[in-house]
């Protein structure tokens, strides 16, 4: 790894909506700004911008909860409209629960495309009005990239896409940035085989390259800045045929279940 990196966020970029073209906006904020991509960027992009261009979002005018969503919601103390939604997007709940001090509770989930998480990751912050719910991107990995291909095919270099979302931590309070979506950047850096600074050789050490890099760009990604896009320059990393799933520990794996 080199001895340094720069980061900066992409200042400038609208509001989305469905249909909108944000590989298209992402070039023209750059070309503003007078920030051409180079060869080797790697830029995070929070979920929600993707998920709005793709039309993404559920509207709770238009949801009628079923009986299983009514019963769940009694539990937690949501709108059982939203739970509705939640179910929708989970392939199981894990564990649902409301503490004495908690207004509402939340619904652990295992969303469809594997990650656990809360409610399904559904969520309402920085939605355009009330009542809109907005859900991960369908296929994650593929917006990646698409965004990625044409990055690469308007800056004429090698480039990497991680689309994020902001997930809580067992046993840890605090929330960060992971990754849910991944176009040429490795997911996980194996480095079974090599030496630790003393020429011990590492057995188990498996660096979460795209993980690190998501937290890192919350640093920047304020959610108030308007600022979905964060660009790291100047790491040295392989280009990878990857996916978020290489982050998914396998079910029997599982020590917690």
């Amino acid at each position: 790894m080199p001895d340094s990196m720069t980061m900066f966020r992409l200042s400038g970029l609208p509001d989305f909506q469905a249909g909108d073209d944000l590989a298209q906006s992402i070039i023209d904020t750059l070309r503003r700004n007078n920030q051409p991509l180079i060869e080797g960027d790697i830029l995070v992009i929070a979920h929600k911008v993707v998920s709005k261009s793709e039309g993404a979002c559920a509207y709770l005018d238009q949801i009628t909860p079923s009986q299983d969503a009514i019963e769940l919601a009694k539990t937690v103390n949501k709108d059982p409209r939203k739970v509705e939604v939640i179910l929708s997007q989970s392939k199981r709940i894990v564990r649902a629960v409301k503490r004495p001090d908690q207004e509402e509770g939340t619904l652990i989930a295992e969303h469809k495309n594997g990650y656990i998480c809360a409610n399904a990751a559904v969520d309402e912050s920085n939605a355009d009005h009330p009542g809109q719910l907005i859900l991960l991107p369908d296929n994650p990995d593929k917006s990646a990239q698409q965004l990625c291909l044409a990055l690469e095919a308007h800056f004429a270099c090698n480039l990497g896409i991680i689309i994020s979302d902001t997930f809580g931590r067992p046993w840890r309070l605090g929330q960060t940035n992971v990754a849910i979506g991944l176009a040429n950047v490795p997911g996980v850096m194996h480095m079974l085989g090599e030496e630790d600074a003393f020429g011990r050789p590492l057995s188990v050490t498996a660096p979460a390259f795209a993980d690190e890099l998501a937290a890192a760009s919350g640093l920047l990604m304020e959610k108030s800045a308007k600022a979905p896009v964060i660009v790291f320059r100047g790491l040295s990393w392989p280009k990878t045929d990857s996916s978020s799933r290489d982050l998914i520990r396998s079910h029997n794996e599982d020590l917690f279940k």
